[in-house]
């Protein structure tokens, strides 16, 4: 069992920047992603990474802006957000799957989610 708890969400102004976190608690050896969900939208993918680190995968609208990371020894992931622009405005959801190799994009692949985090991007 995981249990995922996102932070580090905010408002901030256009062209500003935010850090989120994810502390993940049990199990490892869990590939983990980003996605959002924006008011009236469907959860969409932002970026993935797996878990020994060596391969990403981001969403083309935040490719260049938005750098994934973890530290496994802290359990924790992050998403480093640049150059913010309105249409980033959207809860993040963390999410987690058992894999040490792939990286994965579909919402579908994932079996673990925290609650999310508000990101508000002001014009």
């Amino acid at each position: 069992q995981v249990q995922l708890v996102e932070s580090g969400g905010g408002l901030v102004q256009a062209g500003g920047s935010l850090r989120l976190s994810c502390a993940a608690s049990g199990d490892t050896l869990y590939a983990m992603g980003w996605f959002r969900q924006a008011p009236g939208k469907e959860r969409e993918f932002v970026a993935a990474m797996n878990w020994i680190g060596s391969s990403t995968v981001y969403a083309d609208s935040v490719k260049g802006r938005f750098t994934i990371s973890r530290e496994n020894a802290k359990n924790t992931l992050y998403l480093q957000m640049n150059s913010l622009r309105p249409e980033d405005t959207a809860v993040y959801y963390c999410a987690a799957t058992r894999s040490p190799i792939r990286v994965f994009r579909l919402r579908s692949d994932y079996n673990y989610w925290g609650q999310g985090t508000q990101v508000t991007v002001s014009s």
